[in-house]
């Protein structure tokens, strides 16, 4: 049987926004407003859960995600050239004596 909560949703999410917004541990939160500790992080945790994900991180199309695959190709290839490059340089800078 599940049991009655006796904080008001406003109250949850205030409590939340707090954890979050300010660089307090949870526990000190808690002490301050008066709840027990693991009970507020599991708001957070909860909120987080609810919160993260499709809002965080939209999903690419296709053609984004071919795009993504040829930049990378590209960078790749061109930090090759760029460390081929450093390494002839080193070798020419030599001093021949």
């Amino acid at each position: 049987m599940a049991r009655i909560s006796s904080y008001t949703p406003e109250f949850r999410e205030q409590a939340v926004q707090l954890v979050l917004q300010s660089n307090k541990p949870v526990s000190q939160v808690a002490r301050e407003i008066d709840v027990h500790p693991e009970t507020l992080r599991s708001w957070v945790r909860q909120y987080r859960r609810e919160n993260s994900g499709a809002q965080n991180s939209p999903q690419i199309g296709i053609d984004e995600r071919a795009r993504l695959k040829e930049l990378e190709r590209r960078n790749r290839e061109l930090e090759m050239e760029n460390s081929f490059l450093k390494k002839a340089a080193a070798y020419f800078a030599k001093d021949p004596r």
